[in-house]
């Protein structure tokens, strides 16, 4: 479990904020933000004010303790690196009883100042790119925010496609999950999306099409939600072109191997991050060396897949 809870030993009276920061080796910021949390603990009792006197005596301590399996970054250097994120992990924890995520190699190879600088969903595979340190993670960050960065994606969609496409339709967050569980949707008053999409290869076998994906905008599940609306759904999204039914299942963990593998298309989301591009002194380049183009195994024959495709839509 990366969150634990250590005993520690106050040596002299000072602020909490500053007994996390010398513990911890954190800004006076970062120290003062995990105090604010209740994670500093006299007696049992969570405090929150960063400025609380403590005394010579012992104190617990609740935080994320990185314990990494040895995955090795996919490319670094003394800045930053890239990892090749497996389907189905967390970038960070959901929350305190997180089992495992990617934070936890990520720190385990460069401490607590190490972060992944962006979001990947976590049913989505593939490049994923972490600071080793505060300057890096600032500037990453803000690279994403400015859209210097470039990011291009492979998809396994339900159907053919034969000809390139851009779809530019606004996305909206989704408040109200009762009639229908996308966590957004194609609306006027969303914000503006752009998402450019490129066929490589028709399956006629699997009647499944690989698709180049290059997002001009960073909208929370745009690429999923650009091709549900044009009718031709990832498959293996438990959200997008399936029933209620099946996203509800899915959401409550109750959905089985079999239905999920028959009713969406596949055993994960095949959506996989492929490229980074961006500059950082000079540019770089990075591909994933995964062969997602050959992972169509993961798919559902045509013949025994009940999702609702690319003729019907999503029944919600």
């Amino acid at each position: 479990m990366p969150f634990v809870k250590e005993k520690f030993h106050v040596k002299q009276p000072m602020p909490a904020f500053l007994f996390v920061m010398r513990t911890f080796d954190l800004t006076q910021g970062q120290a003062q933000r995990l105090v604010c949390k209740g994670r500093l603990l006299i007696e049992g009792e969570s405090i929150t004010n960063p400025g609380t006197k403590l005394e010579p005596g012992e104190v617990e301590m609740v935080y994320f303790k990185a314990k990494g399996t040895g995955v090795r970054p996919l490319f670094q250097t003394k800045d930053f690196m890239v990892f090749e994120k497996p389907s189905g992990v967390l970038v960070h924890p959901n929350n305190m009883t997180t089992p495992y995520s990617m934070l936890d190699e990520i720190r385990a190879l460069h401490g607590e100042n190490a972060n992944a600088t962006h979001r990947i969903d976590m049913e989505t595979s593939g490049l994923l790119l972490a600071s080793k340190h505060k300057k890096a993670e600032n500037f990453l960050k803000s690279s994403f925010e400015h859209k210097s960065i470039e990011k291009s994606y492979l998809a396994w969609v339900d159907g053919k496609v034969t000809e390139s496409f851009m779809v530019n339709q606004p996305i909206r967050v989704n408040n109200d999950y009762s009639q229908c569980k996308h966590k957004v949707s194609v609306n006027g008053d969303g914000k503006a999306s752009q998402t450019h999409f490129k066929p490589l290869f028709y399956d006629e076998k699997l009647d499944a099409t690989l698709l180049a994906c290059y997002p001009l905008t960073g909208r929370m599940h745009q690429i999923r939600m650009h091709l549900f609306h044009v009718k031709h759904p990832i498959l293996g999204d438990p959200l997008y072109g399936t029933t209620f039914e099946t996203a509800n299942a899915y959401l409550e963990d109750t959905l089985t191997a079999e239905e999920r593998f028959e009713q969406t298309g596949a055993t994960r989301l095949m959506l996989h991050a492929q490229t980074l591009k961006f500059p950082y002194g000079g540019t770089y380049f990075i591909e994933s060396k995964e062969n997602f183009a050959q992972m169509k195994g993961f798919i559902c024959p045509k013949e025994k897949r009940k999702i609702s495709g690319h003729n019907n839509g999503m029944r919600c």
